[in-house]
């Protein structure tokens, strides 16, 4: 593949999603990390991206959308499946840690008529509840992260690190024997601080994270104390998972009923 091919195909997925990791561009492109890192430098001279620790964004994006909002029609199904299995789950009156995944933004909505205390950086889950009377809502501080309607920085982590919740419901972009991935960066301090201040933890991921690593490693299994899937889960997995003593819900007809968080 030619440079100017390779940097047009860079250049047209940051377009899609914005931001990316550079593991995730090279995967894209299939390339090698090294020669994407070339490729950005070239194209941030050219002033249509811009470099970020380990990754880019766009420096001009298309539209003012939330990217939240394109990213949310994959695996819909399997996600208002785990959001609801998820929010059956959390107790009347909980203090409950919202993270800025997709999936967790299935569980947000239907949390409602519980009354739930919920913590996030997440502007699209706090949106939820903009009007309602039940629900209270902590938006920690930070620095917006363009149009992903998610609060970064080191006042978001301070944030968490001074928070305590009953539970933290979250999303990640794999899991593996090893534990929990992110594909980005700037989340994974901010998600290591959610895990310390809840008494529980719960990681909600649809059957295509699973066998998976991404960029950056926010988890060891040890930290977690659930994860709600879908059916289509792989079984090996699944097992190795349940062999450390984590919960494994499998959100659909026919699964065993999980106990309350």
């Amino acid at each position: 593949m030619q440079t100017e091919e390779r940097q047009a195909r860079l250049e047209e997925y940051l377009r899609r999603v914005e931001f990316a990791s550079l593991e995730e561009l090279a995967e894209h492109v299939d390339i090698s990390v090294s020669t994407v890192r070339r490729d950005l430098t070239a194209l941030e001279e050219g002033g249509t991206i811009r470099r970020t620790h380990g990754g880019a964004r766009i420096v001009q994006p298309k539209s003012d959308e939330f990217v939240f909002r394109r990213r949310d029609t994959r695996e819909v199904e399997e996600k208002e499946a785990i959001g609801r299995t998820c929010a059956e789950m959390v107790r009347p009156d909980q203090s409950v840690i919202l993270d800025a995944g997709t999936t967790v933004y299935h569980v947000a909505s239907r949390l409602g008529e519980k009354k739930p205390h919920i913590l996030t950086n997440s502007l699209p889950v706090a949106n939820l509840f903009a009007s309602s009377s039940l629900v209270e809502v902590v938006l920690s501080g930070g620095v917006l992260y363009p149009r992903l309607g998610v609060l970064v920085g080191p006042l978001t982590v301070g944030a968490f690190s001074e928070m305590h919740a009953d539970v933290a419901i979250m999303g990640g972009s794999g899991i593996t024997e090893e534990g929990i991935y992110n594909s980005h960066a700037l989340l994974i301090d901010i998600q290591k601080a959610m895990i310390r201040a809840a008494r529980k933890v719960v990681f909600c991921l649809d059957h295509t994270k699973f066998g998976r690593k991404s960029m950056s490693f926010v988890c060891g299994l040890g930290s977690i104390d659930c994860v709600v899937t879908d059916e289509k889960a792989p079984e090996d997995l699944v097992e190795v998972l349940r062999r450390q003593g984590i919960e494994v819900i499998r959100a659909e007809s026919g699964a065993p009923k999980a106990a309350s968080l």
